[in-house]
C-alpha cells in the first residue's frame, strides 16, 4: 500500500481520501480553506451517489437526513400546469433509492468527521504538483506521495499544469441562484418550474427547511444589490408558493454563481502519478443534479483501480467516457429547461405532456444509465 496526497477539501477530495484509506492507503488531504465551510446551500445526492457513499460508509447518514413528504414531485410549466409528475414509488423500485437532497455543508461535515481531522491540513495551500515524482509543494512545505489526487475545482491549478493545451472551463450562459429557508410552514414539494424567464425550483429538507434554487440564461457577470428583488421580478407572478416563498426570503441569504462547465473533455483524468477527479476533470452544469455524484463516483472507482484494478490508466477508461455523457446529458437538460421563447417552450410543453400520457415512465428509463450504476466490486 502506498501514500496519497489529496488536493482539495471538498466532497470529491473527502470521499477520495475515505475510499483510499479503506484499501489500507495512508492519506493527507490539503486544503487552502482555514475551515472546511461548505459553499454553497443544497445539494441533491441520487441513488448512484448515495451507493458511492456507502462505500465509504456514509450513505446511511445521509439517508437519514432526507425529507420525503407527501406532496406531490417533479416538472411543472411557469402557469402551474405539469410537465413531468414524479412516482416516487416507481422510481424507487427501479433504482432502489431516492434522491436525497441535503445541505452541502452536512454532507461535508460527515465525510469530514469519518475522516478524521488527523488526516486533514488546512489553511495550506498546494503551489505545485509533480506528475513524475509525486511531490507536492505546499506553503507548509513539501509531501511525498506515491498517488496525487488533484481535487482542486472547477478552477483547478493542477489541471492546467498537467494539460496546459486544455481551454478550461467557460461561461456555460446561466447564472444560479441558490438559497435556503429554515423553517416552512406549508406543505412544499419537490418541484421544478420551467418558464420564459427561466427555472425556480423547492426542495425540501429535513426539520421543515426548503433549499430553493432558480436560474436563468443572462450575461456572465451581471449582480444585484439586492437579488432577491431579481428573483421576485423573474419569478414573483408564478404560481403559489413560489410567490409567497421569495417574500418570505432573506435578500442577504441569496447566493448567485454563474455557471462555469468544461465545454471541452479532458484528454485523459490522469497524468503520471496525478489522478484529477470531480470538477476538476469534468465540471458540468446542475441540470441532472449530478456534479457531486460524479465526483463522489470518481473517488470510489479511483480507490477501486489502484488497489484491484489496472491503476490509474484504469480510471481514466472507467469514467472519462461516463463523465462525457452525463455532462453532455445536463447541457442538454439545461437548454431544454431554459427555452426562453413561446414556440419552443409550447413545443416542449406539449411533448412532455403527451409523453406523460403515452409512456408514463419514459422519464425514468431515459435517467437509467445514470441512476443504476454499481460501485466496482472488489
Amino acid at each position: 500500500m502506498g501514500h496519497a496526497v489529496v488536493v482539495g477539501g471538498g466532497i470529491g477530495g473527502l470521499t477520495a481520501a475515505l475510499a483510499l484509506r479503506a484499501k489500507g492507503w495512508s492519506v493527507a488531504v490539503y486544503e487552502r480553506a482555514p475551515a472546511l465551510e461548505a459553499v454553497g446551500a443544497g445539494l441533491a445526492v441520487a441513488p448512484n451517489g448515495l451507493r458511492a457513499l456507502d462505500v465509504v460508509g456514509v450513505g446511511d447518514r445521509i439517508r437519514e437526513a432526507a425529507a420525503f413528504g407527501e406532496a406531490a414531485a417533479g416538472v411543472r410549466s411557469h402557469d402551474g400546469t405539469w410537465l413531468i409528475k414524479t412516482d416516487r414509488r416507481a422510481a424507487e423500485e427501479r433504482w432502489g433509492d431516492l434522491a436525497v437532497v441535503v445541505p452541502r455543508a452536512r454532507l461535508v461535515a460527515a465525510l469530514a468527521e469519518r475522516l478524521g481531522a488527523e488526516a486533514l491540513h488546512l489553511g495550506v495551500t498546494v503551489e505545485g504538483v509533480d506528475p513524475d515524482s509525486g511531490t507536492v509543494t505546499t506553503t507548509a512545505g513539501t509531501a511525498e506521495g506515491d498517488l496525487v489526487v488533484a481535487a482542486d475545482g472547477i478552477r483547478s491549478p493542477t489541471r492546467a499544469a498537467l494539460f496546459p493545451d486544455h481551454p478550461g472551463p467557460v461561461y456555460s450562459g446561466e447564472t444560479t441562484w441558490r438559497w435556503l429557508l429554515p423553517r416552512v410552514e406549508m406543505t412544499v414539494g419537490g418541484v421544478e418550474y420551467w418558464g420564459p424567464t427561466g427555472a425556480i425550483a423547492t426542495m425540501p429538507l429535513a426539520d421543515r427547511a426548503l433549499y430553493m434554487y432558480a436560474a436563468a440564461l443572462v450575461p456572465a457577470g451581471e449582480r444585484a444589490d439586492d437579488e432577491r428583488e431579481v428573483l421576485l421580478d423573474r419569478f414573483g407572478d408564478w404560481p403559489e408558493p413560489l410567490p409567497e416563498l421569495l417574500a418570505t426570503t432573506e435578500p442577504g441569504s441569496v447566493l448567485r454563481s454563474d455557471v462555469h462547465h468544461l465545454a471541452t473533455p479532458l484528454p485523459a483524468f490522469h497524468k503520471g502519478r496525478v489522478a484529477v477527479l470531480g470538477d476538476a476533470a469534468h465540471a458540468m452544469v446542475p441540470h441532472l443534479g449530478q456534479g457531486a455524484c460524479q465526483a463522489i463516483e470518481d473517488a470510489v472507482v479511483l480507490a477501486h483501480e489502484i488497489a484491484h484494478g489496472d491503476g490509474l490508466p484504469g480510471y481514466t477508461r472507467a469514467r472519462l467516457p461516463r463523465c462525457t455523457k452525463v455532462a453532455a446529458d445536463s447541457l442538454s437538460t439545461m437548454r431544454l429547461s431554459m427555452a426562453r421563447h413561446f414556440v419552443p417552450i409550447a413545443l416542449r410543453n406539449t411533448g412532455l405532456r403527451i409523453a406523460a400520457r403515452v409512456a408514463p415512465r419514459a422519464g425514468l428509463r431515459r435517467l437509467d444509465p445514470i441512476l443504476t450504476w454499481r460501485p466496482p466490486e472488489a
